[in-house]
């Protein structure tokens, strides 16, 4: 059983504009934007999905922070668990990846009207 949560299927294909959401999708949805509302973690899912090859080791981005590493690993979980991101342990690393399926369905849902009914 996945970590991640759950994604209401009809959620990337119905943008605010066209109709209102449900309160379930809502929930969901605002699980998402409350994990890309925090810097860190908004910096982490850029530098992850900016780094070379789509990935990046989680050694890669603890430099870039003046934080723990307790505290890189607790965003980092935050965004696994939101479904925006995905690790894969190699050795003692994990190196993570944006989930495109994911970051798409929140760039749907947020398309303006104009760019709907086109």
């Amino acid at each position: 059983m996945s970590n991640q949560l759950p994604i209401v299927d009809d959620v990337c294909c119905t943008p605010l504009v066209r109709e209102p959401l449900t309160e379930p999708q809502a929930v969901e949805l605002a699980r998402m934007f409350k994990a890309v509302g925090d810097p860190v973690r908004l910096r982490l899912l850029s530098l992850i999905g900016s780094h070379d090859g789509g990935e990046a080791c989680v050694c890669d981005l603890i430099g870039a922070f003046d934080l723990t590493g307790p505290t890189i690993s607790h965003h980092l979980k935050v965004l696994r668990e939101s479904g925006l991101i995905t690790g894969e342990r190699r050795g003692t690393w994990i190196y993570y990846r944006a989930e495109p399926d994911t970051l798409a369905r929140l760039s749907t849902l947020l398309q303006p009207a104009a760019a709907v009914t086109a």
